[in-house]
């Protein structure tokens, strides 16, 4: 199946704010490293994206323009759970994927995770505001993978 960003960005929102043993709810700033991580993690994993929407690499990390758009009226503000929004609509190998970045990246702050990803070479090796290409993403999670 094939989601967009902001499927995958609903789904985060859920888990975080539907289980209480997530602790913190998200912002835009942590939903846009965890989308990241989900792209990076599919790529790796199953050898395809998550979504078709660009992730570009804008000053505080990659970022996904549209679905910083969508919530960029809420500033640092928690983001709420879509009312429409149901779990089921991600299939059940993709929710496992999507729950294993969460339980690993979703522990960090947002700013944990922003500057985790200015160490990594999918956004320390593209320039400001170039879109970060999915080859680059793909080999540096592989290799990410195989090392941890």
């Amino acid at each position: 199946m094939s989601y967009s960003a902001s499927d995958i960005a609903n789904y985060f929102v859920w888990l975080a704010n539907e289980h209480e043993e997530y602790g913190e709810n998200i912002t835009n700033l942590k939903l846009q490293k965890l989308v990241y991580y989900a792209q990076g993690f599919s790529l790796a994993w199953n050898n395809k994206p998550l979504f078709a929407d660009p992730i570009v690499a804008w000053m505080h990390g990659p970022v996904v323009i549209n679905l910083y758009g969508k919530f960029k009226h809420l500033g640092a503000g928690a983001i709420p759970t879509p009312e429409d929004f149901s779990p089921e609509a991600i299939d059940p190998d993709t929710r496992q994927l999507l729950k294993k970045v969460y339980d690993v990246y979703g522990q960090f702050s947002a700013w944990g995770l922003r500057n985790l990803t200015h160490d990594e070479a999918p956004w320390k090796d593209t320039d400001l505001n170039a879109e970060i290409p999915l080859r680059t993403m793909h080999d540096f999670f592989t290799t990410h993978l195989t090392d941890g």
